[in-house]
């Protein structure tokens, strides 16, 4: 063992050795904490604790697991293999198994998951007769997960006052009764949902003191991993079993705490050695992974944060270049520059498409880089989640689209036929495709005319299917006449899609809202493009056609080849990369016009950031755009005040484009604030949220809708004139060719290429 402690940092060997009492390790980003904590372990079973006498909590069982893997090679498997390691639930579970009629369960009582939860809700709020429209299962869930989280039950919610009062506030007086009765359903289906496995094991110890006791000197000794991500309950329950023996040791980074949505809260380990008095604390502010630019613009990034443990981390790898800040004119060109990035990087340096990642703070931003990277045959992979294409929500829109174009489409009408729920069940669905198949003819055919082909529905159910067909007949008339993007919309209105997925703001329904908003977009961008091209009528089949390129996503699922990362920056926690491009660092996107006013959750997207720039070994790149489609709309952002947090001294702004371009520094103006000239944009898209969310006027303003440009202006364009194009940046004119409305540009611009313009559609401002 001394081999192996002879290998760390003096501040990583005083971490494993102290043993004595309570003690926090502070990891800062690349600093090794895993391996410490592994090693740790080993130690206190030299020191003789028995295997079965420590408790090593986690976050995720791959963490356990490879944990556990790193131990059995010091001290052997059967050693290792009985250890109490694994995630909070996973252990407290295995408690609450062999403690089950202390708390009145069976041995085998059941789990619930997210679901089994939510089918229950649904049906209380059903049999109490309730307005699932005011009491949305997936917000009464969140209450009650919220409450149980912060270890209060049904009884004491509904004896609290200020809950009723919040509840009536929200107009769901009603809220503590379903919770009352939501958990009396649960035990009477011997159930615990997740939330109740931290619960009940507090409540356990809590009322039970011998129980607590037997598994107080069970576990001598409590190691905690990522101990900023716990929430009100892990905490407590640590304290419960550590607060006698003082036998405790956490480890985490508050300044990698970024996980409050998910009930994390960082006072836990901020106030950490004021609930453990005389807790030992250590620090490892060696960063082994990132150049010392990076590590160094990282650390004047998070002292700009009030609440944090101070640190001062630092390299002592090589100096390395700085942090590279794109300036990009538009979503189209930021893609394109991180395109152009990734290949000069890689020529230069014969690194693998693997080294590389881009990090974005929502998932809707992956579709213009997927589509970027689709076209110019970079490969890639979305980590932790699935290509934009490929989710759920964007599939149900796109199966609307190619019903609106094709209704005999068997795929598209099974899929939507009862999304969102309309009361056709599948035994219905079943019964429509067997009369169809007897009479070999399409599903569509089947409900137009439902008494010829005899399809045997009662009259309620036939109700049902008409109100369907005509929708879907409304969207097939209308496709004939209206553009891509104003049937889109209006389809994605008229479906429901929209109505079903503002239920509520749980993240997972945040995300599908973005995505499908994005979408919208990407319908949107589409149209603009193919209209400069020189194409004025877009129909919605030739999107679908554009798309179905763009979704074929399986094909090379099982290749080996090396692939460039896209995901999100929660995602990316843990990782790390060659070189990070960190995009979309706008105000309003990054940090996220959510937390606006709000100091404590600014701080947490400042952490967010500071995850992102740490994942990143060798090159970082920072970029913006000026103008990306947002809500259906062209919006004009201010750069990240981010950015500003960091020491100019640590970054390279690549700002050489044109000297008229708006800097960082720069108060946020609309182009034709900025200089005369520009014919003024804006897609005539309405937005398609069901209520507009409030947007700060600083970052968002009214833009006019387009208007062909009158033949004459086309004679202030000659060849060799530069033009600032709203997707495309900066171009210069190569060629000229046609006459009045016809007249086309053929465009060099900086970083897309070369494209051909039709002048009556074409969006820019002549610059020289």
């Amino acid at each position: 063992m001394d081999h192996y402690l002879e290998t760390f940092n003096p501040p990583q060997r005083e971490a494993v050795e102290y043993c004595e009492g309570p003690s926090l390790v502070i990891a800062g980003a690349g600093s090794g904490k895993t391996r410490v904590l592994t090693y740790k372990i080993a130690y206190l079973m030299e020191q003789g604790y028995q295997p079965w006498s420590i408790l090593a909590l986690t976050f995720t069982n791959k963490a356990a697991g490879e944990m556990k893997d790193r131990i059995a090679k010091i001290v052997g498997v059967d050693y290792a293999r009985m250890l109490w390691m694994g995630t909070f639930h996973s252990i407290f579970l295995r408690i609450l198994r062999q403690e089950h009629e202390r708390i009145g369960f069976s041995a085998n009582f059941t789990i619930y998951d997210a679901a089994d939860s939510k089918s229950l809700v649904k049906s209380i709020i059903k049999e109490m007769e309730l307005d699932d429209k005011t009491y949305k299962p997936g917000t009464v869930l969140g209450v009650i997960s919220n409450a149980k989280n912060q270890l209060v039950t049904a009884e004491q919610y509904v004896a609290n006052p200020a809950n009723r009062q919040a509840d009536a506030r929200h107009n769901m007086t009603m809220m503590g009764q379903i919770f009352l009765r939501y958990c009396s359903r649960c035990r009477q289906s011997d159930a615990m949902d997740f939330d109740d496995i931290l619960l009940y094991t507090y409540r356990l110890f809590e009322q039970h003191p011998d129980v607590l006791e037997k598994w107080e000197q069970r576990f001598r000794y409590v190691l905690v991993d990522e101990y900023q991500d716990t929430n009100f309950a892990q905490h407590r329950i640590v304290w419960q079993l550590t607060k006698n023996h003082r036998h405790v040791c956490v480890v985490g980074d508050d300044a990698q705490s970024i996980y409050s949505f998910r009930g994390a809260n960082i006072d836990n380990i901020l106030t950490f050695q004021k609930i453990y008095e005389g807790a030992r604390l250590f620090k490892l502010e060696r960063n082994y992974r990132s150049t010392q630019n990076i590590v160094e613009a990282a650390n004047s990034l998070i002292k700009k944060n009030s609440h944090q443990i101070q640190k001062d981390i630092f390299s002592e790898n090589d100096r390395g270049e700085k942090l590279h800040v794109m300036d990009t004119h538009s979503d189209i060109e930021e893609a394109k520059m991180v395109v152009n990035a990734i290949r000069a990087t890689k020529r230069r340096e014969g690194c693998e498409y693997s080294d590389f990642a881009v990090l974005y703070r929502t998932n809707a931003q992956s579709r213009v880089f997927e589509d970027t990277m689709r076209k110019e045959a970079i490969p890639y992979r979305i980590y932790g989640g699935l290509s934009f294409y490929q989710r759920k929500e964007i599939k149900d829109v796109i199966a609307y689209f190619r019903l609106a174009v094709n209704p005999n489409d068997e795929e598209a009408f099974k899929r939507v036929i009862n999304y969102p729920a309309r009361g056709i069940g599948q035994t219905t669905v079943s019964k429509i495709l067997q009369t169809a198949t007897a009479h070999e003819v399409s599903l569509w055919t089947v409900i137009s005319s439902p008494e010829q082909y005899e399809l045997g529905v009662n009259k309620g159910t036939l109700t049902k299917i008409e109100a369907f067909r005509e929708m879907i007949a409304s969207f097939v008339e209308n496709v004939q006449t209206m553009a891509a993007n104003q049937i889109g919309t209006m389809i994605v209105k008229q479906s429901g899609i929209i109505a079903d997925i503002y239920q509520d703001k749980t993240p997972e329904n945040l995300s599908r809202q973005e995505n499908v908003e994005e979408l919208v977009n990407g319908i949107q961008d589409f149209c603009d493009m193919r209209m400069e091209e020189g194409n004025e009528n877009i129909s919605l089949n030739d999107y679908l056609s554009e798309v179905s390129l763009m979704s074929d996503v399986d094909s090379d699922k099982g290749s080996d080849e090396p692939k460039v990362t896209l995901m999100t920056i929660h995602s990316a926690k843990g990782l790390e990369f060659g070189t990070v491009f960190v995009v979309g660092l706008e105000e309003g996107l990054f940090p996220s016009d959510m937390v606006s006013g709000n100091p404590r959750e600014m701080e947490e997207e400042r952490r967010l950031f500071y995850v992102a720039i740490t994942r990143a070994k060798t090159h970082c790149y920072l970029s913006y755009a000026q103008c990306r489609f947002r809500y259906g709309q062209m919006e004009f952002s201010a750069p990240s005040r981010f950015l500003k947090d960091i020491d100019p001294k640590y970054l390279d702004r690549q700002q050489s484009m044109f000297s008229t371009r708006r800097s960082m520094e720069d108060d946020v103006q609309l182009p034709w604030q900025r200089k005369e000239g520009l014919r003024p944009f804006r897609p005539t898209m309405p937005s398609i949220k069901p209520i507009p969310a409030a947007r700060p006027a600083s970052i968002t303003s009214s833009i006019n809708p387009i208007n062909p440009i009158p033949s004459g202006h086309t004679s202030s364009l000659s060849v060799g004139t530069h033009i600032l194009h709203n997707r495309f940046g900066r171009g210069e004119v190569l060629r000229l060719e046609g006459t009045g409305d016809n007249t086309k540009a053929t465009v060099q611009f900086e970083n897309v290429g070369t494209k051909q313009l039709l002048l009556k559609f074409a969006k820019f401002e002549v610059i020289d």
